[in-house]
């Protein structure tokens, strides 16, 4: 009796195992299909994205960008922001779009820090959360950089080192000092300058114009009063260079010293003409716009983003993919005698 125990209970084990095994396959099914593209008709999809402030020309150009991707795709996306660049007052409009339930949420910070619980809360309602210029948000998707940003940051210094004949005292401004793609920028250029440009000195801090032009004029007209020989300054804020250029033309020192930065040709144009601006470099915002939303597009349609791939946009052609972060190679060099190739 014992004996047919021991089989009965061996032939269940059996049955057991075959059972489950019949029961896995399934599940492997369904693992399948869920990597594989969804079907989705884009038209049914919102997409809203936030950036720091609607009153900048780099942000209207950004809007084309999305248009652009719109018409293309018939995704419903559209560009929201604050009326200028403030923590609080972008946090606001981030919590109304969370608050409209679309299906991506693409922002530009600016401070990221602030945004965090926001996006937290978007991911966690299912909201696809894209950034641009703040590779170290945490709550997100994926981020988007034009560039790596550290590479970025040494060609402006290699730039300006140039037009400083590689000695003389330089100056750095951000727009805050928590963005972090501005610090990455800067940081990254002090370094190369203190490996690569021993005769160059960098003076005082990083200077925090808070994307105010009227601010950087003000820090560039103090700073001319107490280190009247200057040669070079670096920005970081599209506005940066202007600010710092209009104080220098109107002390008589155009194309004496040397001002590099990221920019835009509708804010320092006249200035590169003058020569109070020597050099501005910069991505194409609408281009930046169109690769964030294609992005959240891929994901919804459950397709993945991997090192090396194409979005399918110039600059991006063949995206670095660092964890969560998209790196393209999408930086331009604009100068007084290629500036009308850029009409933004």
């Amino acid at each position: 009796m014992k004996r047919y125990f021991i089989i009965l209970v061996s032939v269940l084990l059996i049955i057991t195992v075959f059972l489950g095994g019949c029961t896995q396959k399934p599940q492997k099914q369904q693992e399948t299909q869920t990597t594989a593209t969804k079907e989705i008709n884009p038209s049914d999809l919102k997409f809203i994205t936030v950036v720091k402030s609607t009153a900048f020309n780099w942000f209207k150009r950004m809007e084309t960008g999305i248009q652009e991707f719109s018409k293309d795709t018939g995704v419903k996306a559209v560009m929201q922001g604050p009326s200028k660049a403030d923590a609080a007052l972008q946090l606001q409009v981030v919590e109304d779009a969370i608050a409209q339930k679309p299906d991506a949420l693409l922002v530009v910070p600016f401070k990221p820090e602030t945004l965090e619980p926001a996006l937290k809360k978007a991911l966690e309602q299912g909201i696809v959360v894209i950034t641009h210029e703040a590779s170290n948000a945490q709550n997100v998707t994926y981020d988007i950089e034009a560039f790596d940003n550290a590479a970025y940051g040494r060609h402006l210094m290699d730039e300006l080192a140039k037009r400083m004949n590689y000695e003389g005292k330089y100056v750095v401004f951000v727009g805050s000092l928590t963005s972090t793609t501005h610090n990455e920028w800067v940081d990254a250029a002090i370094a190369w300058q203190k490996e690569k440009y021993p005769k160059m000195q960098f003076i005082g801090t990083k200077y925090e114009t808070n994307d105010d032009v009227q601010k950087a004029y003000q820090i560039m007209k103090d700073l001319l009063k107490t280190h009247p020989d200057i040669k070079g300054v670096q920005g970081s804020s599209a506005v940066d260079v202007v600010g710092a250029g209009q104080a220098i033309e109107e002390a008589g020192l155009a194309g004496k010293i040397a001002v590099v930065g990221t920019s835009i040709p509708s804010y320092a144009g006249d200035l590169l003409k003058s020569g109070a601006i020597s050099l501005i470099s910069c991505w194409d915002p609408a281009k930046a716009g169109y690769a964030m939303n294609k992005v959240a597009l891929m994901v919804l349609q459950g397709q993945k983003i991997e090192d090396g791939m194409d979005l399918g946009v110039p600059g991006y052609e063949k995206i670095k993919l660092v964890g969560k972060v998209i790196y393209g190679s999408a930086w331009i060099d604009i100068t007084k005698d290629n500036m009308d190739q850029y009409p933004f």
